[in-house]
């Protein structure tokens, strides 16, 4: 099913969701990578505030390319999701709901996202170049020091992704394969 969707990703929004489906997402949402889901969980531990509310959040895992003259940012492909997975239930603990990236995700993370009503949705890796023609605008809001993997507020058009595991814990990768293999003994 193909569905347009404006953020927040609240849980209802969340729960309408389902594994494959094709998402054109359009809001804020924030980057941030391994090094900055580090430093928001210590953040978290020390009983600190996040530096953004992550209450029905959207997080892209990127670490987008410097911008050329004119542009907003720069190549703006996803990264390997896993590098988030030690991180990712604390942060849905704390209200985030959204994960852009590629690749699978551990146990531990898909039971969070059931538990939180988490999506977690795929881009396209190698397309980074189109996938910033999404983005509208860009702001820097912490971890300057970090660089690429720096915490940033960005706004996003029509992002396309696909929903590659629901807030049911159902997913794409796992799905496609039995259909795949579930085909492939028929023929």
């Amino acid at each position: 099913m193909e569905r347009y969707i404006t953020l927040p990703l609240t849980k209802e929004l969340a729960q309408t969701l389902h594994a494959g489906d094709t998402v054109y997402l359009t809001g804020t949402i924030y980057t941030s990578r391994d090094a900055g889901h580090k430093r928001m969980c210590e953040a978290l531990q020390r009983g600190e505030a996040l530096p953004f509310d992550p209450t029905d959040a959207t997080i892209y895992y990127v670490g987008p390319t410097p911008a050329r003259p004119g542009q907003v940012i720069g190549s703006a492909g996803p990264t390997t999701s896993g590098r988030m997975d030690a991180y990712a239930p604390t942060m849905m603990s704390v209200g985030a709901r959204g994960m852009i990236g590629k690749g699978a995700r551990l146990p531990e993370v898909v039971e969070a996202m059931k538990q939180y009503k988490g999506v977690y949705f795929g881009a396209i890796g190698g397309a980074g170049a189109l996938l910033a023609r999404c983005i509208k605008s860009c702001e820097l809001i912490a971890y300057e020091d970090l660089g690429a993997e720096a915490l940033r507020k960005l706004y996003v058009e029509q992002m396309p992704l696909v929903v590659i595991i629901d807030s049911e814990g159902r997913n794409l990768y796992e799905e496609g394969r039995a259909a795949y293999l579930a085909g492939r003994k028929k023929a």
